[in-house]
């Protein structure tokens, strides 16, 4: 149990840094590389954006369950 939650860390901590890197910043960024620079005249963000977050968020939680897991696991 303990080698799957270094392992899902270690791959966790990667993706959730590409997956902030791709997001959009003041000034556009890595993300208008991959279809985040067009926006739909109705909202705000576009949908590669708002999907990006939803990943983001889900990695983000992915992370902090690895990191309480194995904090818990080498407390005992």
């Amino acid at each position: 149990m303990k080698l799957f939650l270094q392992i899902l860390l270690i791959v966790s901590s990667v993706l959730l840094v590409v997956a902030v890197l791709l997001h959009r910043g003041r000034g556009g960024g890595l993300s208008s590389l991959f279809g985040g620079g067009m926006q739909s005249s109705l909202s705000g963000s576009s949908v590669a954006e708002k999907n990006l977050d939803r990943i983001t968020l889900l990695l983000g939680a992915i992370w902090l369950i690895s990191i309480v897991g194995l904090g818990l696991l080498l407390k005992v």
